[in-house]
């Protein structure tokens, strides 16, 4: 069989992802540690988990609804009007799906036509580019910097529009950088768009992973933004339930129907066993959700000053649970330094530059991980750090 005439050559093109390398190498490697992926350490919640298996218990092995139990469904509307103070009807403007990343999937397909363009702002989760491309799209770049605070500026984000821009993915508190858009950013980016048709994807997976005094502002609840976005949020983040693949998306009707519909055919339904479980996390789990956010962020201050008393710059995130620490003092390139440290001392870091070009001379490390592994990771880093930076780039 001659494959290269018989495969898509539109997927056959895009490169893995670039997170899972170093993963599945470090697997592999005795005594080696990973700050790569960007998994809470923390086992879900015991009631969570009681509530998945209560539900099996009592016979709960169906399928459900293909937008998720309604039970679900209205719950999930409660806990964002309770935290987020935004308003969606159950019914017709929740899908539930399997993980965040399918419902990003289905956004786009459901909107995006062979020609559109979508603006994605870089560094940013791997997904968007080759799901916009998987969908006909055409993706544009839009590069976000650190003397910004990775933000997404508004004048910048004029520039990109042109009369193909159907889709802006708006990628906050920000994996990997860990940057976050406070109201007053959001509203001027809200300013940009008035007048135009560009719809939005609001990927808020890390919403409630906060550190700052300012809370998460939804940006459906920015004037006049309500009609043209989808939020995407989760449960594998805040309530530590990777696992269980389940997400969620919120927006207007006309386009979670065709979301719905998208799922419909290629999923059929969220798992049902996850979806009980989700009930009692939304219901009864903002103390554990709160009590991993505080470890989270002493975790992130120590990883922080970690990398800046090395030598390092080290932007200061203030959401989700990522660094992103800048190493061109080294002189290596971004794949070079985590490849080198993971063979010279055993430590799994992931390349800016699986996050987009503009990632070069970046390193994301997750503190999604224990104090004693951050720690002992920071020493080895620290170690490989001090061989090799260049004296004249200090």
């Amino acid at each position: 069989m001659n494959y290269d005439k018989l495969v898509n050559p539109t997927v056959d093109m895009l490169p893995p992802s670039g997170i899972r390398k170093f993963f599945d190498i470090v697997a592999t490697m005795k005594n080696a540690i990973s700050l790569g992926v960007g998994e809470p350490d923390f086992v879900t919640p015991w009631a969570i988990r009681e509530a998945g298996i209560y539900s099996l218990e009592s016979g709960q092995t169906y399928y459900t609804a293909n937008s998720g139990l309604m039970e679900l469904r209205e719950e999930i509307v409660r806990y964002n009007k309770r935290k987020f103070n935004v308003e969606y009807d159950a019914k017709t403007q929740v899908l539930v799906s399997v993980g965040g990343s399918e419902a990003i999937d289905a956004m786009i397909r459901a909107v995006v036509c062979p020609g559109d363009e979508v603006i994605i702002p870089e560094p940013s989760f791997v997904c968007y580019k080759p799901l916009t491309i998987m969908a006909g799209g055409k993706p544009v770049v839009l590069e976000t910097k650190e003397e910004n605070n990775f933000r997404l500026m508004p004048e910048e984000l004029r520039e990109k529009i042109t009369d193909r821009t159907k889709l802006l993915i708006l990628p906050f508190p920000n994996n990997p950088t860990g940057a976050v858009m406070s109201k007053t950013d959001l509203e001027a980016i809200a300013e940009v768009l008035k007048g135009t048709d560009i719809l939005v994807l609001s990927d808020e997976i890390y919403g409630e992973l906060r550190y700052s005094d300012e809370t998460h502002t939804p940006f459906s609840a920015i004037e006049g933004m309500y009609d043209r976005t989808v939020i995407v949020n989760g449960f594998s983040k805040a309530f530590a339930m990777t696992g269980w693949r389940l997400g969620y998306a919120m927006g207007p009707e006309r386009i979670i129907k065709l979301m719905t519909k998208i799922h419909q055919f290629g999923i059929m339904s969220s798992p049902t066993t996850s979806q009980y479980a989700a009930i009692e996390a939304l219901k009864n789990c903002d103390n554990e959700v709160e009590d991993m956010c505080r470890e989270y962020n002493y975790r992130r201050r120590v990883i922080v000053d970690g990398f800046r008393d090395m030598g390092l710059s080290c932007f200061e995130p203030y959401g989700a649970f990522y660094v992103f620490p800048c190493i061109k003092k080294t002189g290596m390139t971004s794949d070079e330094f985590c490849n080198r440290l993971l063979q010279e001392e055993k430590v799994a870091v992931v390349p800016g530059t699986a996050f987009g070009e503009c990632g070069e001379g970046f390193i994301r490390c997750s503190y999604a991980y224990s104090i004693d592994n951050i720690e002992e990771a920071l020493k080895r880093i620290s170690r490989f750090v001090s061989k090799h930076i260049k004296q004249d780039l200090i």
